[in-house]
């Protein structure tokens, strides 16, 4: 075993989402040596290994056995094993299983690195062409109806850029989706990153939707979307409170997911008043 790896100890190894010469010589060298690979799936781990001739054992660790293999393999890890963990492509835990895997090795006081390299939605992010600096990232949005509306509608008041996942038998319906309920917005649609055929197209959703409906979507897509104008969002509050109650003003703010506290403070603040006013005046039902 090489004197950098650690028994009892999990390594969060980056692998290529595409282009094999993204793989470091540092996960080449975590992978050869570490004592069990953790792949979500073997098989497809397998062709990556032998070509970088790889001999090191694997088990699968995926979504359906998340959490029992978990503690399967931190058992290892307290006898003192070392453990890779990877994903088919990209960083483990990110849009992953193993996000249940490094929670309950902290629980358990079990050391954990994280080697980077490769991520989809960082890559995207960085070509997409839109703001950089503060953005949300969402993965797939969920296929039940009732819960992809309510995710849909809370990004429609989302100011940071945006990054979603998707496969391309599912892309005109989501475009669809998301034009219904964000309006015409910005967006880069970044399919086969880091492959022969990367592309970035930068459109917006319409546009995205009538190139769609007549050409078939190839290939895995990550789904960069600007998020709402701040001055703009500020100003439809704005319009919307001032024929609200503060009741009304306050629900508005904590259905938004702000805490009583919270939405106290920001109501205060859009009303020009203080937060103390704000407190008397929900307390005076309550005198009554």
């Amino acid at each position: 075993m090489s004197m950098d790896i650690k028994g009892g100890m999990l390594y969060l190894c980056a692998t290529p989402i595409g282009n094999l010469e993204d793989m470091t010589s540092r996960v080449l060298e975590t992978l050869t040596n570490v004592d069990v690979i953790a792949a979500e799936d073997t098989r497809n781990s397998l062709k990556l290994l032998n070509h970088f001739q790889i001999r090191t054992p694997m088990t699968s660790y995926h979504e359906y056995n998340k959490v029992e293999k978990a503690y399967t393999l931190i058992r290892q890890m307290k006898e003192g094993k070392s453990i890779a963990l990877i994903t088919d492509a990209g960083t483990p835990a990110i849009s992953d299983p193993g996000e249940v895997l490094v929670r309950m090795c902290h629980e358990e006081g079990i050391p954990v690195t994280s080697l980077p390299g490769p991520c989809a939605c960082i890559t995207a992010l960085t070509l997409s062409g839109l703001p950089t600096r503060r953005f949300a990232f969402e993965a797939f949005l969920p296929q039940d109806k009732k819960e992809r509306r309510t995710i849909l509608q809370e990004l429609a008041d989302e100011t940071r850029t945006m990054i979603l996942y998707e496969a391309p038998h599912h892309l005109r319906k989501t475009l669809e989706d998301l034009q219904e309920v964000l309006g015409d917005r910005r967006i880069a649609l970044c399919r086969e990153l880091t492959k022969r055929f990367e592309s970035v197209e930068r459109m917006t959703l319409l546009q995205a939707i009538a190139k769609y409906s007549g050409e078939e979507p190839r290939g895995e897509y990550v789904l960069v979307i600007k998020g709402r104008d701040r001055a703009e969002l500020q100003e439809e509050v704005r319009r919307s409170w001032e024929e609200m109650s503060i009741e009304e003003h306050m629900e508005l703010y904590e259905r938004r997911g702000m805490d009583h506290k919270e939405a106290m403070k920001q109501v205060a603040t859009d009303r020009g008043i203080s937060k103390r006013d704000v407190y008397q005046y929900l307390l005076k039902p309550i005198d009554k």
